[in-house]
């Protein structure tokens, strides 16, 4: 048990998961270090859904909680868009590390509209599983390290509990060191 979430295996509660979510948990990958039942889920308040306001309602730590942002970047008139996974306590490198990564002159978060409609996910539970397949997932080193990490479900009325190295495995991941910087 995580806080008080009260967790159960995600792939037996397709309806607390955003639909790219639920699609990719049904074809989860077999190379990676857990199974896909081993992803759980948990129902939340969709109003507690932003980290600080979930961390203080269900007893998670910020150390506990990943967090999926989306980045464009920008080379002339070609953007390419990667997610970064990061810890709740740090925050991604995007003009440094993510805009190199993506080959870009210019990288910044992806306007809300835009990362709504490309995920087929909603704001604020947007979620690294379940994302274009021509994305890169671009993950922090300490993401990996964790045992398990609570991160978004691709809805705001849920999260995700899954471990740290299975986030490192997803289709289209990167571990990178140094991705993000403390906040």
């Amino acid at each position: 048990m995580i806080g008080s979430l009260k967790l159960e295996p995600a792939i037996s509660r397709l309806d607390l998961l955003g639909p790219p979510v639920a699609a990719a948990l049904e074809v989860w990958p077999v190379d990676a270090p857990i199974d896909g039942d081993q992803v759980l889920v948990a129902p939340i308040d969709a109003s507690l859904a932003d980290t600080a306001a979930f961390c203080e309602a269900y007893g998670v730590t910020l150390e506990e909680s990943a967090n999926c942002v989306i980045v464009a970047g920008r080379r002339g008139e070609v953007t390419r868009y990667a997610a970064c996974v990061v810890l709740a306590t740090t925050r991604a490198d995007v003009n440094g590390i993510v805009r190199r990564h993506l080959d870009a002159r210019k990288a910044s978060f992806a306007p809300m509209d835009d990362a709504v409609q490309l995920t087929g996910m909603e704001y604020g539970g947007i979620t690294p599983i379940g994302l274009p397949k021509d994305w890169p997932v671009l993950v922090d080193s300490r993401v990996v390290a964790m045992p398990h990490v609570i991160i978004g479900s691709g809805v705001r009325h849920s999260k995700i509990s899954i471990a740290g190295p299975a986030l490192g495995a997803l289709p289209g991941a990167e571990v990178i060191e140094g991705l993000a910087r403390e906040a």
